[in-house]
């Protein structure tokens, strides 16, 4: 296997890690293979007394009624998810549906990124457009009002802004270009991941570690770094879909079946379903496998005219036919996804040094772009009011 065959493979081992690590650590180390050792004796022999010949009867039967009912499990579990799976493959092919009802983007939303790209870009011509979306509008007069941003901007005075006009003033358009896209998909995000209580957070600083990281690469490379923070920001609204979809899914043809084996009086059945949860493996396979292209097809339907991200998109998904090469902004995204997954997988202790060597390397990380990597600030936004 020459090199560069071994570093993609260790690239797309990669990739499916993080995503199994959204689903959770005890997941992600299941998918790996680790061994638990907790639960050893440190070599030391544990004493067995022999077992009664009722005993030995009885433990039988359990082992023979827990497999039987292991098998159930899984067989519900497969037909289950053979149902969802169908659903799931039509809805993605329904873009509005995806946009609208999954994720809930508005069109003023796109709106408002789309002008902040422009030089025309002005306070005045988005007001209307804010004005229009409540949550963005309490968002941005919350954000203006926290105590570190109310002491920059009014230099030690109590002045509080109570209108969405105002606060769009005091943060003004070099804020805005950050904070819009962040608010924006931050609201998207659904607002329940149960039975994965840290997927929503890890979304969440997946998201904005990306947007950062694609920023601070931009600014390195001569790449617009506002279209690199949006394009960081929206990478991951497949995820959202995907997530929101299959949660939502799944909890419908479960309880159609729960229903009907209820009505048709078949108990180990209605048992097994009863027991059944949202399976993390069919989600990281369906993350991993599926949620660029929707990505792709949702900022494509976002119908932005002075973002160009449709072709930088279209790359990440498809590739580069042979002689051309990666566009700019292509480059910088794929290396702060890079970095953000790194990011998780190091603070998980999920990674080791030649993977990450391999990684860095695939992805042609040079000195300066990782001194520079290592010593950002990825959990917060870097915003001035004055």
């Amino acid at each position: 296997m020459t090199d560069t065959l071994q570093q993609q493979r260790i690239v797309n081992v990669l990739h499916q890690r993080a995503h199994d690590l959204l689903l959770g650590h005890s997941f992600a180390n299941q998918q790996i293979g680790f061994i638990h050792t907790l639960d050893l004796n440190d070599g030391k022999p544990v004493k067995n007394r022999t077992l009664l010949e009722v005993e030995v009867a009885a433990q039988q039967k359990r082992q023979q009624k827990s497999t039987s009912h292991q098998k159930l499990q899984a067989k519900t579990s497969q037909k289950l998810h053979t149902v969802i799976e169908t659903v799931i493959a039509k809805r993605p092919e329904d873009i509005d549906f995806v946009i609208k009802d999954t994720i809930g983007i508005e069109g003023n939303v796109c709106a408002i990124l789309d002008i902040l790209a422009t030089r025309a870009a002005s306070v005045g011509r988005l007001e209307p457009l804010v004005n229009d979306l409540n949550w963005l509008g309490r968002e941005l007069v919350t954000l203006v009002n926290l105590p570190f941003y109310r002491k920059q901007r009014s230099k030690g005075t109590s002045v509080k802004v109570d209108t969405p006009a105002l606060a769009l003033r005091y943060l003004g358009l070099d804020n805005l270009q950050l904070v819009v896209p962040t608010f924006a998909v931050r609201h998207w995000m659904p607002h329940s991941t149960e039975p994965f209580t840290l997927l929503k957070r890890r979304l969440k600083d997946n998201t904005m570690s990306c947007a950062i990281a694609a920023q601070t690469l931009a600014q390195l490379n001569g790449v617009n770094p506002m279209h690199a923070f949006t394009l960081g920001m929206l990478l991951n609204v497949g995820q959202i879909a995907l997530v929101r979809l299959y949660l939502k899914v799944f909890d419908q043809v479960w309880q159609r079946k729960v229903l009907r084996a209820r009505e048709e009086g078949d108990k180990n059945l209605h048992t097994a379903l009863l027991e059944l949860k949202p399976d993390p493996l069919f989600l990281t396979t369906l993350l991993n496998e599926k949620s660029l292209l929707v990505s792709a097809k949702v900022i494509e339907n976002m119908s932005f005219k002075y973002l160009p991200l449709d072709s930088v998109m279209q790359q990440l998904v498809n590739g580069v036919a042979k002689g051309d090469s990666l566009l700019p902004l292509a480059q910088v995204i794929l290396k702060a996804r890079c970095y953000s997954q790194y990011l998780n997988l190091k603070e998980h202790q999920l990674i080791e040094d030649d993977e990450l060597q391999s990684w860095f390397s695939y992805y042609q990380f040079t000195k300066k772009e990782l001194d520079t990597l290592q010593t950002a600030n990825f959990t917060n936004l870097a915003l001035q009011i004055d």
